[in-house]
């Protein structure tokens, strides 16, 4: 039985392993490429999903919370810095949405691509045979945006698209901003349900008491449950840029990784 190496050195003699003559050359850019967007109808819904439950955050914090407060200080600080981080929050979502996370160019396993990239003999590279690109290192193709990704860590479908080189900081500012935001506003649950239990329900909020309570029990659920996510992968991503690594690099996806890339896995004719 043949070692992985012995099996590698006998790709190697297939001068034609790549195959470049099934790759058409990459289309030209035009203007509608430059905006990035994934046609995801999974992905577009949870991102709709994600802003009308910050919207829904803002108006029961604005509305039933600080604005029926007595104390105009009170009112007016939490409601600049919770509407700051908010509008943080889905500044950042906007751009991971719609940054191009790092796709590697479609369709540029050519013959002149591979000539242009003046490989030494035995050098390997890796060719992607759904998008027909020649892989770097750490990149991984994603079956939702259907491109190779450079230094994919996940495809997330609340940004509607890939964490990867390019937009992995705007990924990691939204989820300390909706962690800072779901923080936040459990604070002011806590201290609306101690204001309203020392005062008349009725002079707590501008809805009815059965209202208002519905209201802020929906809101301490929303906020517990986006903080415990969104602090786990804050942390998640700043442990992985710290080590200058991926999620798709350990753990359970990169043996799935491994197995697709036996696949993908060519030597090129030298």
């Amino acid at each position: 039985m043949k070692s992985p190496a012995h099996r590698t050195r006998d790709i190697e003699r297939h001068a034609g392993y790549l195959k470049p003559e099934h790759c058409a050359p990459p289309p030209p850019r035009t203007g509608s490429d430059t905006m990035w967007f994934i046609r995801d109808s999974c992905g577009i819904v949870c991102g709709i999903i994600t802003w009308l439950l910050v919207f829904y955050a803002e108006f029961v914090v604005v509305f039933v919370m600080l604005l029926p407060a007595k104390n105009v200080a009170y009112s007016l600080i939490n409601g600049v810095l919770f509407n700051g981080l908010a509008f943080l929050a889905l500044a950042s979502h906007a751009k991971a949405m719609c940054t191009d996370p790092g796709a590697v160019p479609k369709g540029n396993a050519t013959k002149e691509f591979i000539e242009s990239l003046q490989l030494k003999p035995g050098q390997v590279v890796y060719k992607c045979p759904k998008c027909c690109s020649i892989k770097p290192d750490r990149a991984h193709h994603c079956s939702v945006c259907k491109r190779c990704i450079k230094k994919m860590d996940h495809h997330c479908p609340w940004v509607n698209n890939c964490v990867g080189e390019n937009n992995q900081k705007y990924f990691v500012l939204f989820t300390m901003y909706i962690a800072l935001i779901s923080f936040h506003a459990l604070l002011m649950v806590a201290f609306h349900f101690v204001f309203c239990f020392e005062e008349d329900w009725t002079k707590c909020s501008n809805f009815s008491p059965p209202a208002t309570v519905i209201l802020l029990i929906l809101l301490c659920f929303e906020g517990l449950l986006f903080l415990i996510f969104t602090a786990v992968m804050f942390g998640t991503q700043v442990h992985s840029i710290c080590t200058d690594e991926t999620v798709s690099d350990g753990g359970i996806v990169s043996a799935v990784s491994l197995l697709s890339d036996f696949h993908f896995r060519n030597l090129p004719a030298c």
